[in-house]
């Protein structure tokens, strides 16, 4: 589903003008991703957690010039599903 088919599907379920969807989407990916450069989790009780991973320093190599480099601790961005959202996925039934 791409953000476009979630805010026709949100715009049809609730009535609310296409823009007006789309403006509030945005807005709410904004925030999640500020809150997330500060360092801030998101909390959405029932859908999930979006989080601050701290990756640690590790070695890799680059194949094509045959070196070792150290890969530097660094932070990502993750998703934690919540346990009924992770439940109602695996219990879904599968399509042939």
């Amino acid at each position: 589903m791409t953000k476009a088919e979630l805010v026709a599907i949100i715009s049809k379920r609730t009535g609310v003008e296409r823009q007006v969807v789309l403006a509030t989407v945005e807005a709410f990916m904004e925030e999640v991703k500020g809150s997330l450069e500060k360092g801030e989790n998101v909390h959405l009780r029932g859908f999930g957690s979006f989080v601050v991973k701290r990756r640690a320093q590790k070695t890799g190599r680059i194949l094509a010039r045959n070196t070792t480099i150290i890969i530097p601790a660094h932070d990502v961005p993750a998703f934690k599903p919540a346990d009924t959202f992770v439940d109602k996925v695996k219990n879904r039934p599968v399509s042939q």
